[in-house]
Order: C-alpha cells, then structure tokens, then sequence
C-alpha cells in the first residue's frame, strides 16, 4: 500500500521558532541506521552508550549523561535533583523555567520556589543574585540553592566566558549550585567559537539541558551532571515522569548523528549567520518600519515593528511571535537559507 503524502502546513519556510524545521539529515541517517533489527530496550543499547560516550568526550569529563523527550522536562527533573522543596531557584525574569513551563519545575520539586534576578539583554547580574540570596537567611524565607542560566537566552544574547566565570564565582561564594537551561547551547557554543568545557563546567556549571530539538533533532534533550553525585536516583526521577523512552536508541541515535562529523556545531553556525544577515537587511530597510530591539548574538533577532508592518507581513503569510519584553521575535534555524531571509525582508521593504 503506498504510504499517504500530506501537504505542508505551511506555504513556505518560516522564522516563527526554529522548532518549526524539520529533522536534519545527519539525526536522520542515524535514526534510520538504528532501525534494524532489535536491540534492548530502555537505554540498554549500543546507541545510548555510543551517545553518552560522545558527549563525555565533547565536554572532555567524565560525566553522567540521561536523555529526556523535551526541555521543560530536562530543566524540571534536573531542578528538582538540585533542591529540597523549602530551597529557591533564581533566574532571570524571563527565563524559560518562568515563563514558560508552567510550574514545571516547581511541581516537580514539590514546590521549590522561584526568585527573579534582574539584568540587562535576558542575562542575569550577579549583583542582583547576591542581592537575593543575602537580603533574607531566616528561616521563613525559602532558602537560595539554584543560580539558572540560559545559554543562548531567551532575549537571544549569550553570555560571554568571562561573564559566566564571574557569575560561577558569585555562585561558589553563596553556596549556590548552577544549573543551565541550554536549549539552544550549540548556538551559544558556535557564536563564541569556544570548547563547550569553557562555558559549562569549567566556569562552575554543575548540570547542563542540552537542547537537542532546536538543534536539527526530532525530540530529545541531554541532561548532562558534570557533577555526577548529583544524578544519584535521576534514572527513578525520569522513570517517574514519563521521561524513560522505551525504545531509546532512537533517541540517542541521531545524537550520534550529529556528534559525529559536528554537524551540530555546523548546523548552530547556519542559524546563526541567517539571523546575522537578517539583522543586517533589516538595518538597510528605508525609513524605521522596522527596528532591531536587541543584540543579535546568535540565532534570533528581536525586533519593533509598526503596526502596518507587523499586519502586512502576518497578511502576506509569515509567522512570528510577540515576545514577552522584547518586541518581535524572528528564529533562524538550522535549515534557514540566505533565500529564505532575503523573501521575508523583501516582503519588508514592500510594506515599507
């Protein structure tokens, strides 16, 4: 029987998220290479532990590596192993464990709460951190245990490695252990052109979520301990939450994929040049229709529109979000082609 086909939803690429594209090829051969014949089940197979080996070696330390199907599930499991439920987390205002996974994190760790710390461009100041940890030690006041980072955030800036070396010292000085939200970390790894070791354990991060989904993936985020006594029992923590995938190896597998010949890096690089050269169209464009609203740094573009703009491109077919804080949002992804960009700006400089 031959398999239907479906039309694409949408018309043409699109710069709403980059989890509107597709599976890249490398996460597709892998995948396809994985279904043959059986293999054990639960993470018990050669791609799980080829996979877990390959970050180790990515990241030049031996740590412990899990898998889960998305990110909100790898931030709040890997929360909740850092924290008792009377602990705090602080994060930036409009991190993602904020504002967009619905108590996530504190559900799952039976109600550790939130504090925000204020600072510029989606990163956190460390003034601020120390601020809210020393305001209060009593034992009313839930007591401050997780610095949260995002790396790339969600303004779309990245934090330098001086900035996270100077926030993992504040974090070491008041006791906090750092988790990073690292849903799009290969992009933040190829905008600074560093080892991944330089922005993650070697500057005082203890637990990394990287983002496998944004980064060409089907489904899949790496939750990696660099501390590893830290992920005693996360295997029953992700069990409990659904988060075990019995069928692993196609989870794993088009990790392999990607880490093989860095493609993910590859892959993050694109992304971040398309969105380089949007920002640079948009520059161009005559009159002020359109203004850049934030450093472009890695693969997003935050912009303010005008009204006429912003209902001309939506009536023209194109999808973009209305960013909390911060104007427009415009995602490159990693399949985003120079074509692709100069359509959307072309529609732009129509309406202007």
């Amino acid at each position: 029987m031959k398999p239907a086909i479906f039309p694409q939803s949408l018309p043409r690429p699109q710069f709403a998220s980059d989890n509107y594209a597709g599976i890249c090829p490398e996460a597709w051969a892998a995948m396809d290479q994985a279904n043959s014949g059986h293999a054990r089940a639960y993470g018990d197979d050669p791609w799980t532990q080829r996979a877990s080996d390959m970050l180790r070696d990515l990241f030049e330390i031996d740590c412990q590596v899990f898998f889960t199907f998305n990110g909100t599930a790898a931030n709040s499991l890997a929360l909740s192993s850092m924290c008792q439920s009377y602990h705090s987390i602080i994060c930036h205002p409009l991190a993602h464990i904020e504002t967009d996974e619905c108590g996530g994190p504190e559900f799952f760790s039976n109600g550790t709460k939130v504090l925000l710390a204020a600072g510029e461009n989606g990163k956190v100041d460390p003034a601020s951190v120390e601020h809210i940890v020393k305001r209060r030690d009593d034992v009313h006041f839930p007591k401050p245990r997780v610095l949260s980072l995002t790396q790339s955030n969600e303004f779309g800036t990245v934090y330098s490695v001086k900035e996270l070396d100077r926030l993992g010292e504040t974090a070491r000085r008041l006791n906090l252990r750092v988790h990073m939200d690292g849903a799009r970390f290969a992009n933040a790894v190829a905008a600074l052109n560093v080892s991944p070791k330089e922005i993650t354990w070697k500057v005082g991060v203890d637990v990394l979520c990287f983002g496998g989904t944004k980064n060409g993936l089907a489904v899949g985020e790496a939750v990696v301990f660099f501390k590893k006594e830290m992920a005693e029992e996360f295997d029953f923590r992700c069990k409990q939450a659904g988060q075990l995938c019995s069928k692993m190896r196609f989870m794993a597998a088009p990790w392999v994929g990607m880490l093989e010949d860095n493609a993910w890096i590859k892959r993050a690089a694109n992304a971040n040049r398309m969105a380089k050269l949007l920002a640079d169209e948009i520059a161009k464009l005559p009159g002020s229709p359109v203004k850049i609203a934030a450093p472009v740094e890695a693969n997003a573009v935050f912009v303010e529109l005008s009204k006429s703009m912003d209902d001309g491109l939506k009536q023209r077919g194109w999808y973009f979000y209305d960013f909390i804080g911060a104007g427009s949002r415009f995602m490159c992804a990693w399949d985003t082609t120079e074509a692709d960009v100069r359509e959307l700006v072309e529609d732009m400089k129509s309406l202007a």
